[in-house]
Parts: structure tokens; sequence; C-alpha cells
């Protein structure tokens, strides 16, 4: 379970995020979606330590994570490509990871070709550096990183953003396939509401660091959502 409590986060001396608590129970689809600006990403950056709170904290698994680094050996991201290592080719990133979550080389080669309609004949074999890649096919890289050695939680910044539509397609089905396990916690942050809407338990609208909104999928509608934003934000 992740829990916030009382978190805020200050620049300047704007509050840019004022979350006062809310939970993500384990194995929750969890979907995040706002307009630039919204807090999506600060909150995803304060989730995975990459900043300090100003107040308050988030609790991964009932691991503090600006306190504690033992939330890091069941969590995994994608929010960018700083999160790659361009000077590896697309094998060796994957076998760094795979060493890193106690998986062999094997596991990792019978892992990836789990994957290869995704990777459509781009990725693999090709002896290409991670740097030279499209900015696609570094975010298929990253993405499908995430999901080596089973993690609890998986976190997901924009995964649709630069991806083709036959990709996006695929990629939805990926998600939901990890979703409908309900073993792992996952949480997406997308402009892309139709795709989220779709992979996602529940739904979380922030605007301007503050939560607007929070709906069960199974109870709301698209549409709904759709005219909600086209109201308030």
């Amino acid at each position: 379970m992740i829990q916030v409590d009382n978190l805020k986060k200050i620049y300047d001396g704007n509050l840019v995020l004022d979350l006062p608590g809310f939970e993500i129970p384990m194995g929750q689809s969890f979907g995040l979606v706002g307009n630039n600006g919204a807090g999506k990403t600060t909150f995803f950056s304060l989730l995975l330590d990459l900043i300090e709170p100003s107040q308050g904290f988030i609790k991964n698994n009932e691991v503090i994570v600006n306190k504690n680094e033992d939330w890091k050996s069941f969590t995994t991201a994608f929010l960018d490509d700083s999160f790659l290592i361009g000077y590896l080719t697309c094998e060796e990133y994957f076998y760094f990871l795979g060493e890193l979550r106690n998986q062999t080389k094997q596991q990792i080669d019978e892992f990836l070709q789990n994957y290869a309609d995704f990777f459509n004949n781009e990725i693999l074999g090709k002896n290409k550096y991670i740097r030279d890649l499209s900015k696609g096919n570094q975010k298929k890289v990253g993405i499908i990183g995430t999901l080596i050695g089973n993690p609890k939680v998986i976190v997901l910044d924009e995964p649709f953003a630069n991806l083709d539509p036959t990709t996006q397609i695929r990629l939805k089905k990926i998600l939901r396939n990890i979703a409908d396990t309900k073993q792992t916690t996952l949480l997406v942050s997308s402009h892309d509401l139709n795709h989220t809407f779709e992979i996602s338990d529940r739904i979380v609208c922030f605007e301007r660091g503050k939560i607007i909104k929070d709906i069960n999928t199974k109870e709301y509608s698209f549409e709904e959502l759709t005219a909600f934003f086209d109201v308030v934000v």
C-alpha cells in the first residue's frame, strides 16, 4: 500500500503540491491525470525520493521513502530518458537491470521474448546504443525495463507519449494484463485520458497541486470524465 500523509511541496514560496492524505491499495491500477503544471510529475518525484517534501511524507509498503531506501528493492519506475543509460546497448541495459534484480541472462532473454511484438524488431539484436534510438524506441526500452524482476510497484510517467498507435495499443494490453493480476501496484500519469481510463481501476485528477476528483472507473464513464475536464479544468 502507498500512503500519502499531509504532503506538501513548495518552490520559491509557491505551494505546488498539497495532498492532505490518501491511499493506493496494493494491486490497484492507479491513473493520475491533469493539465500541465497540475503536480503529477512532482508527486511521482516525491514518491521516488527524487526531491524532498516540504512537509509530510509518502509511505511505500510501510517504508517512508525519503527516510529509508528499502522500498527500492520492490519498486521500479520510468519517468523519462534520464532513467536510461545511453552508452549501453539495449541488451546490456536489460542485463544490467536483471543483475540488480537477481535475474540471470537466461531469465532476461526468456523474459524479453514475451515482448517481441512490442519491440517490433527494432530493439533486440541491433547492437545499437540506447542513445542512438528514436524517442519512441527509448521509451519501449525504459517501460519494459520496469517489468523485470516482478516488482510490487511500477511507476510510469506519460508512457504513451512518442509511441505510434499500434505500439500504444500493445502497451495498453501489457499494462492491463499487469493490472488484472492484482499483484502489482501500477501508477500511470498521462495526458491521454482514453488510454489511462482503460488501464486504470481508479483515476485521480490533479489541478494546481490538489486532488479535484477521485473516481472508480467501474462506476464512472469515460464521457463523464471528459465532461468533468471540460467544465472544471
